[in-house]
């Protein structure tokens, strides 16, 4: 599981691109404030929420002003509700105004993607099963949104398409077979995890016969996901997929499989409403 000890570089990476493209030459309105003048703010969340993005809020600051302290309320994956303080800030009141915006795009992007995790997880409460992220991320912040993900009570797929291996139906096609495609994943790299996509029982079977370690079921029923786990039999790991909706989710949960994977958990995420007041 990712955590932010992994993301050190990362995070500084990814805030001084975003500080980049928001203060550029230069923040001339905050310019308009006398450079003695000290304040400290208040961040509060003006919605029920999953919190992440502590370290990047952080990072923010330190780039703009390493002067600057925090005051923190809340830490990555508290549960929130609307008008609590998350942090004070306090410093150069210029320093703070700058700071701002990419502190709270930072901490409502990532907050959000929590919240949706959590709203998720708690659907399947007391089952077995994991949900699993996709790689349908915002450009830019894949490992960001996937720690966040974490955050919010589910658990990581591969992290890009260079630590495992993911068979679908196009490099099934090109490959010349599922047998085909499975075996020289095994000799290109031994190491990594194998996962076939299917759509047919006839396909689960020639995933399973290839020693696949990971079978996708892709758009199975309720039914045809039953039968995949008793004809499986801890043979292979079994992750459902496409059409998850929050009706279907706890029943594809209590079918058996190991995983669920939902592109909503990144690539639906709402932003949390944040704010930012001088006291």
């Amino acid at each position: 599981m990712l955590t932010t000890d992994d993301l050190k570089d990362e995070i500084v990476a990814t805030v001084r691109h975003a500080l980049s493209e928001d203060i550029g030459t230069g923040d001339v309105t905050a310019q308009l404030i006398p450079a003695s003048q000290q304040a400290t703010a208040r961040v509060i969340s003006r919605q029920n929420a999953i919190i992440c993005g502590v370290e990047w809020v952080h990072e923010v600051f330190r780039q703009v002003d390493p002067s600057m302290t925090l005051n923190w309320q809340v830490k990555d994956g508290d549960k929130v509700e609307r008008d609590q303080v998350l942090f004070y800030a306090s410093g150069s009141a210029r320093s703070l105004l700058t700071a701002e915006r990419g502190a709270l795009n930072f901490l409502q992007t990532l907050s959000g993607t929590a919240t949706t995790a959590r709203h998720y997880a708690d659907k399947v409460e007391g089952t077995s099963v994991k949900l699993l992220d996709t790689r349908k991320t915002l450009p830019g912040l894949r490992l960001a949104q996937k720690y966040a993900v974490t955050q919010g009570g589910c658990f990581n797929h591969r992290i890009g398409l260079y630590d495992a291996f993911l068979i679908k139906e196009n490099h099934i096609m090109a490959c010349g077979g599922i047998e085909n495609a499975v075996a020289t994943a095994r000799k290109n790299e031994p190491g990594k995890p194998v996962e076939v996509e299917v759509e047919t029982h006839e396909e689960l079977v020639k995933a399973l016969n290839a020693g696949a370690d990971i079978v996708m079921l892709d758009n199975f029923s309720l039914q045809q996901m039953r039968d995949a786990v008793a004809f499986t039999a801890g043979r292979a790991r079994l992750e459902a997929s496409g059409g998850v909706t929050d009706d279907m989710l706890r029943s594809i949960a209590e079918t058996g499989v190991d995983y669920i994977s939902i592109g909503a958990l990144t690539k639906h995420c709402q932003a949390v409403d944040l704010s930012m007041r001088l006291v």
